[in-house]
């Protein structure tokens, strides 16, 4: 598939939704892309087409539509293997998404070893989807949950997470990037260390996947979660890729349909991979649409994308500070992706998201789903723009025109 030239302001005649006036002669500039993405063209018309001309349930039908619909689903699930680097396609499971994908993890692989006295190592930038799902399962076995510290410029403390690593830990738990600070971890050198005890690592990689090259098979994870409705798929799909031979030694999550090879009075036996963790009927469409969105995405340049959010977020960045009472969260731009989170002095993030959706600006407000790390920071809330690849430049000369015109408001009124 050849690879096309990267231009978002051509790009984003594909994207209707982001046309639009949000307000009576205000113009959308959505900067929300950390907690999801919008849909192409391209995938709009897939979920239309698919249930127009091919839609009908996968795997157990004897018929045309149910064997186009199977083919069609999957054929996503090929395309997923292929562009994030997995070696078997059984390895990926369909699920609805990275917080699912991490609980299945927990609930299979997390209830069947571990025990009293093991530990589950994590970090203080988790989005909780990988803290609650452990938490749960320390209540179950027995287990403890430790978090390694991050430092005061919003990265992950190599040196504290080394020492925390011991014999006793089971299974470390990791975001690829942070959703509010931005910071790009060292997968590699963290899943090195913790396969040296012996512990089996999952990536979050909601944030990644859409942004960065993936190669799971050279990454050397032992599971790795994503959300489709992030990489311009729509919402309700996501997937867990697992190690083949550590997805085989799993009991099913879901029990019922589709997930069973036979079923007796006394028991039943569970089916191979992929089908034994997809449990009923699957989003089928979803999933259909996701292999599209994948499609969309094998024609970008990842590196340009990943290039381009970062020259946004350096202005970004940049400008915001030079208003004054302005602090920026996480790392240098040059250790993150495109996710600016920011505290203005003396107004409330919800204000100013507000604010700033009065100009037609949409942005993320409140902690985030990572309550510990906003902790760690000192704040109790933050306003996060996130770049993709439709924004441009003057998606950031309108951001930062809201914020100073936000603070403004803000001094007159006090």
């Amino acid at each position: 598939m050849a690879t096309m030239h990267f231009d978002p302001a051509t790009l984003l005649a594909d994207f209707p939704i982001l046309a639009q006036e949000v307000h009576p002669g205000v113009s959308l500039r959505y900067l929300d892309n950390a907690a999801t993405t919008h849909a192409p063209r391209q995938v709009l018309d897939s979920i239309r087409d698919t249930m127009e001309r091919h839609y009908a349930n996968v795997h157990r039908g004897i018929h045309a539509l149910s064997e186009q619909s199977t083919e069609l689903y999957e054929n996503a699930r090929g395309k997923l293997q292929a562009f994030l680097g997995a070696e078997h396609a059984e390895e990926i499971i369909f699920t609805r998404g990275t917080t699912e994908s991490i609980n299945l993890v927990a609930r299979s692989w997390g209830d069947a070893n571990l025990k009293p006295g093991d530990e589950i190592l994590l970090t203080e930038m988790e989005h909780h989807a990988n803290l609650v799902p452990w938490f749960q399962a320390a209540e179950r076995t027995g287990a403890t949950v430790r978090c390694a510290p991050i430092t005061d410029d919003g990265q992950l403390d190599m040196e504290a997470f080394k020492s925390m690593l011991t014999t006793k830990t089971k299974v470390v738990g990791v975001v690829a990037i942070s959703n509010v600070l931005g910071t790009i971890n060292p997968l590699e050198e963290i899943i090195a260390t913790a396969h040296a005890v012996g512990s089996v690592v999952i990536v979050d990689g909601a944030q990644q996947a859409p942004h960065q090259h993936v190669n799971l098979a050279e990454l050397d994870t032992d599971f790795y979660a994503a959300s489709g409705h992030k990489m311009l798929g729509p919402s309700g799909i996501g997937i867990l890729y697992g190690k083949r031979e550590l997805l085989q030694t799993m009991p099913p999550f879901l029990g019922g349909g589709s997930m069973i090879r036979r079923v007796t009075t006394e028991g039943f036996e569970p089916a191979e991979l992929p089908t034994r963790f997809e449990a009923g009927t699957p989003p089928i469409v979803a999933a259909i649409a996701l292999g599209v969105a994948i499609d969309y995405l094998k024609k970008i340049d990842l590196n340009a994308v990943e290039e381009h959010e970062r020259t946004l977020t350096v202005a970004a960045q940049d400008r915001l500070q030079a208003l004054g009472g302005v602090r920026i969260l996480g790392p240098s731009p040059d250790k993150k992706v495109g996710i600016v989170s920011f505290v203005v002095d003396g107004v409330h993030a919800h204000d100013i998201a507000q604010r700033l959706d009065s100009h037609g600006i949409a942005v993320r407000a409140g902690h985030h789903c990572t309550m510990p790390l906003h902790k760690r920071l000192g704040v109790a809330a933050s306003s996060r723009a996130s770049f993709y690849i439709y924004n441009t430049q003057e998606d950031v000369d309108c951001l930062v025109s809201a914020v100073e015109d936000t603070q403004r408001f803000f001094r007159k009124r006090k």
